[in-house]
């Protein structure tokens, strides 16, 4: 069989056609055809050929205003560049780039490339590699990236020989975009980089089985039998209720789910990597469910009759206990494009696998034609009554600094428009809960993964994918450490970031568990003597506007001063060490069960949680 085929969406010779080029300017003129706009990575010997076309292309292509076309954005470290690309991508929803040399600097780059694939964030990475000949000698920065990779990306390629290294480069876009999306790493070595090649501008590698699963779930629709058994369990519910996940985001489908929602008048809870899907200001959205999702999101699950799952795979943090979610609901509906993730945790009675938005587009339609709707006026008063009820709170007379009031202030003047990453942590979970996100890709965080570090490149990413608009890291003192050289990133590209620190003096939310489960024995996660200076640490990279605040009176007023800086800014809260997430659903507890604290309305004083069970938090 040929080694490689011509892509179908060709349909005229690539101007380039025919013209010799290296096998580095073949990976960069790919490149620049996939429209990578923006490239992430930190450079190295095995690596360097195609560092120095990078750098040729942008001399050859000048932009009008001056700047590069294709700009390499250069981190502290290769991990820092995986999470930037992340950012970019999850902001934007195009393929993030990053490019890194061999041995440690592949390696640096598998957290990153296993948080993408966690979260389905389309990246491609591409590794130098020494040469062919010296592979498996053990030589000088070698690593085995596809035996590495291979557990953690969508997909690995190896390039031995240079005839397939453009259709290869071209097919991991392909890959990395399409169902659903995730990371694809190429691993090309630097004689290959080096190698003389004639362009083709269209092949593509021959991937005759991917592509006929890919054909066969792009192209599944919904028939009328299959709208008119859904119908008919709408039409038989009373309290029906929209389970919405990160797909709806990757689908684009945030339209079409309004579209949907608007129409039959069903109520939204979204996941973590679900919020902006549907504007968290609307009538009928709940905001986030889960183990710390909002008590009437919570309270909603439990007490739907018809669940009506979306891009969404009900993990650990939202199904916990799988037989106790939605214990009520006597119909629950999955669509999903991974054909994998449906019936794979908990028994569905209706499901589609293809595409959200036909699917959604398709039902709305049939619903409308066929006169569907449903009485919920009801449905409606009962949720309007769970978030008047067990409306979000927290301790608003306490004389020390409460993180939930620090994003109420910057949530009252971004108004749900900024764009928002956070590290891992407690400071996490008070972001998702107390900010408003009126669209997609405002939300930036590792969901499934969880990685620490995580907040402060993604947000560099996503002010590359967006230069117009406001962007912000909510970190934790713990988290940001993880990347802290990222700051002076910051600072020599000038960006506009806002860097907000919640300084809490330790691990908040392992914090938060030592002291249910383990007896308030802080083990490892006390940082009340370690000796950093956040502020000097940010003016040492170069952040003319860094300050610290610790006086509650000066809230506002410092918030609103942080958000107009025209350029970097640095901003350290020293918050309650004692403040808690709340709601929480312990391991092994229902919804039911859920524990609301002090300052939220719960239905019931939640039953005790055995600490044996414990290790399932992780």
């Amino acid at each position: 069989m040929n080694a490689m085929i011509k892509s179908a969406t060709a349909t005229a010779p690539h101007p380039l056609c025919g013209h010799a080029m290296s096998g580095a300017e073949v990976v960069v003129r790919v490149l620049a055809d996939e429209g990578a706009d923006v490239l992430f990575g930190y450079s190295g010997g095995a690596i360097l050929p195609v560092y120095d076309a990078v750098f040729r292309h942008n001399a050859a292509h000048p932009r009008v205003d001056g700047r590069e076309c294709m700009p390499l954005i250069v981190p502290a470290n290769e991990q820092g560049a995986g999470f930037m690309a992340s950012g970019y991508a999850r902001a934007c929803g195009k393929v993030g780039v990053v490019i890194v040399t061999s041995g440690p600097g592949a390696t640096n780059t598998v957290t990153p490339v296993r948080d993408a694939m966690a979260d389905s964030i389309p990246l491609v990475v591409i590794c130098g590699q020494v040469p062919t000949h010296a592979l498996g000698s053990d030589a000088f920065q070698e690593a085995p990236v596809s035996n590495i990779m291979g557990a953690c990306a969508k997909h690995v390629f190896l390039v031995t020989e240079p005839a397939q290294l453009e259709a290869t480069v071209r097919c991991a876009f392909e890959i990395a975009r399409s169902g659903r999306p995730g990371p694809v790493v190429i691993d090309i070595p630097k004689d290959v980089q080096n190698a003389k090649l004639e362009f083709d501008g269209a092949c593509t590698l021959p991937i005759p089985g991917y592509r006929a699963r890919l054909r066969a779930v792009e192209n599944a629709r919904l028939d009328d039998a299959d709208c008119a058994t859904f119908f008919a369990a709408l039409a038989a519910s009373k309290r029906p209720l929209i389970y919405a996940g990160g797909g709806v985001i990757s689908a684009q489908a945030a339209p079409a789910l309004r579209g949907f929602v608007d129409t039959f008048g069903i109520p939204v809870v979204t996941t973590l990597m679900g919020l902006g899907a549907i504007d968290t200001t609307h009538p009928l959205a709940l905001h986030m469910l889960g183990m710390h999702g909002t008590a009437y999101a919570n309270y909603a699950v439990e007490d739907c009759d018809c669940l009506i799952a979306l891009g969404a795979r009900f993990d650990d943090r939202v199904a916990g206990v799988p037989d106790r979610f939605a214990p009520r609901a006597r119909f629950i509906a999955h669509i999903d494009i991974d054909p994998a993730e449906v019936g794979k945790v908990k028994a569905v009675d209706w499901r589609h696998t293809g595409p959200l938005v036909a699917a959604l587009e398709r039902l709305t339609a049939y619903g409308r034609a066929h006169g569907a709707h449903a009485r919920l006026d009801e449905w409606h008063t009962h949720v309007a009554q769970l978030k008047r009820t067990h409306v979000m709170n927290y301790d608003r007379e306490s004389p020390l600094l409460q993180p939930q009031a620090v994003l109420e202030s910057i949530n009252r003047v971004t108004e749900g428009r900024a764009i928002v990453a956070t590290g891992v942590g407690q400071h996490q979970m008070w972001a998702a809960q107390y900010f408003d996100f009126r669209a997609p890709r405002h939300w930036l965080t590792s969901g499934s993964m969880g990685t620490m570090g995580f907040g402060l490149p993604a947000a560099i990413g996503a002010q590359f994918a967006c230069p117009g608009v406001q962007v912000i890291d909510i970190d934790g003192d713990g988290s940001i450490r993880m990347n802290l050289g990222e700051l002076e990133t910051v600072t020599t590209y000038g960006l506009p970031l806002k860097v907000l620190v919640l300084n809490n003096a330790g691990d908040g939310m392992v914090r938060q568990w030592q002291r249910l489960y383990f007896g308030r024995r802080f083990a490892a996660t006390d940082k009340s003597l370690h000796k950093k200076d956040f502020v000097l640490a940010a003016q040492a990279d170069g952040f003319a506007w860094a300050r610290r605040l610790g006086d509650k009176a000066k809230l506002d007023a410092t918030i609103a001063e942080f958000l107009a800086v025209d350029g970097p800014a640095f901003l350290e809260v020293m918050i309650d060490p004692d403040a808690s997430v709340h709601p929480m659903v312990g391991p092994g507890a229902s919804y039911a069960q859920m524990i609301t604290g002090d300052f939220i309305a719960a239905r019931e004083a939640p039953q005790g949680t055995d600490a044996a069970t414990v290790p399932s938090m992780f």
